[in-house]
């Protein structure tokens, strides 16, 4: 009398592993769109957060924006009519946001949005505040997503 043998052959293993290596290639690029997403997303609300409270700034400082070298002092502390340290207006963010696309906090000012110089590209003469990044990374200066 033979006994029965289980288990499973190589066949039905190179089968399984297959179909998993297919599923594994659908969904993995379905969770990077969505990081990205993400990330998007959060870019959006930071500079909404942003360009409101410069101008909030603007409005209780004669239409004057913030100052590019005193910029995180101004927008996190408290100042005064000038824009000097002082009790009268602010703080208007706790902190400079960070932006997600290349991790940076600080703001440049060379007028080039996309060279990931900063995190925030800020025209002191204006107050206009873009992300001062290339997201999708082809290698074009320009952030895809300036306009936001």
């Amino acid at each position: 009398m033979k006994a029965k043998r289980r288990g499973f052959t190589l066949v039905e293993i190179l089968i399984v592993v297959v179909i998993l290596g297919i599923l594994a290639a659908i969904v993995i690029p379905q969770f990077t769109e969505a990081s990205t997403e993400a990330k998007l997303s959060a870019l959006c609300t930071d500079l909404q957060t942003l360009r409101s409270q410069i101008e909030l700034y603007k409005i209780q400082h004669n239409d004057f924006p913030p100052d590019f070298a005193t910029f995180t002092a101004q927008m996190t502390g408290q100042t005064d009519i000038t824009g000097a340290v002082g009790t009268d207006y602010g703080p208007y963010v706790q902190k400079i946001a960070t932006n997600q696309f290349n991790d940076k906090s600080n703001l440049d000012d060379s007028g080039t949005i996309g060279d990931n110089i900063g995190g925030w590209e800020y025209d002191e003469i204006t107050g206009a505040i873009n992300a001062d990044d290339d997201y999708d990374q082809d290698g074009v200066l320009g952030a895809d997503h300036e306009n936001l």
